[in-house]
């Protein structure tokens, strides 16, 4: 009676997994005919104007681009805007950079002017549409090197664990590459790559140090190819840079934290004008046009755009200290 239960149970658990895998199955297939009779539906109706105009819009981004590329060319800015954009780790070409930069003032100027109806916000919303794809290409190049700068130490203290266990020096850097964070293993790929297709290994490095500007990289690179050079135990030099790589980074550190205050205060002393400039101005426009049509009040809001800038890099500039 047990068994006949036993073999009841397996028998009815067998065929519902079955009906279960062949649902499964035909819904898999009724979801792709779906999408495939919706696509070449959509195909059909389609008129061919429409068509005709996404090609159009197609050959004229492609032109556009074209010309872009040729103008960086003959100014010799793409190789250094290309350089800009894989040091930020943005997945950009330089003529499409430069499209999003026309986009970017295109539509902050647009913006600003559908707000505040007047010319000057006009201007004032290109400067700032043009200047935005350039900050936040330095903020995420500045956050880029900073991670790859966290990671450095330990980075070197695997090639010196490797170098120590008998592997050579491309061995070692095979192996860091596989355990390695984001951005050291991109770079650490490329460098490898480098190295396959004949590039020299001091070559190799030179262009991992133009990619990476970090000055404890460079102290690094510096070691290898002297220690090539020259001789000596790379692994017990490759150690001491470690040491003073961690050193920096805890006075950098302790000076971030001790400068917190002074950056900060820079920080008020440039964006407060313009932020009261704009509270007033929404409060009561009368009282803020006047500074935009009388002399002396375009004068006074130049001076004062000068004098806060100049307080802004002043304070910047007291607050950054080099170790």
């Amino acid at each position: 009676m047990i068994d006949a239960l036993l073999f009841g149970t397996f028998f009815l658990t067998v065929t519902l997994f079955i009906l279960a895998l062949f649902s499964k199955v035909l819904l898999r297939n009724d979801q792709m005919k779906k999408r495939v009779n919706q696509y070449l539906f959509e195909e059909e109706n389609m008129d061919k104007g429409e068509r005709n105009k996404q090609r159009k819009m197609m050959v004229e981004f492609r032109l556009t681009k074209e010309k872009i590329r040729k103008s960086l060319k003959k100014k010799d800015k793409g190789s250094k805007l290309e350089m800009d954009l894989h040091q930020a780790g943005i997945p950009l070409k330089p003529e499409e950079f430069i499209m999003f930069k026309w986009i970017s003032i295109l539509l902050t100027g647009g913006i600003a002017y559908l707000i505040f109806n007047h010319f000057i916000f006009l201007i004032i919303g290109f400067i700032v549409g043009r200047s935005i794809p350039n900050v936040v290409v330095s903020y995420k190049k500045k956050k880029r090197i900073k991670l790859f700068n966290d990671h450095l130490a330990e980075m070197i203290s695997s090639i010196v664990s490797a170098l120590k266990a008998g592997f050579s020096f491309p061995q070692a850097l095979q192996n860091v590459r596989n355990e390695s964070p984001y951005p050291v293993k991109e770079e650490l790929d490329l460098l490898l790559k480098e190295m396959q297709y004949g590039t020299s290994l001091e070559e190799s490095l030179n262009r991992l140090k133009e990619r990476v500007p970090s000055d404890d990289l460079d102290l690094m690179i510096q070691a290898i190819v002297i220690q090539r050079q020259v001789g000596g135990n790379l692994a017990v030099v490759l150690e001491q840079i470690v040491f003073t790589i961690r050193e920096r980074v805890k006075i950098q550190g302790q000076i971030q934290t001790l400068t917190a205050q002074g950056r900060m205060s820079g920080l008020v002393v440039g964006l407060l004008p313009v932020i009261l400039m704009g509270m007033l101005y929404v409060v009561n426009p009368s009282y803020m046009t006047v500074m935009f049509i009388e002399p002396i009040g375009v004068i006074l809001l130049i001076l004062a755009a000068i004098s806060a800038t100049i307080g802004f890099l002043l304070v910047r500039r007291i607050t950054s200290i080099e170790v």
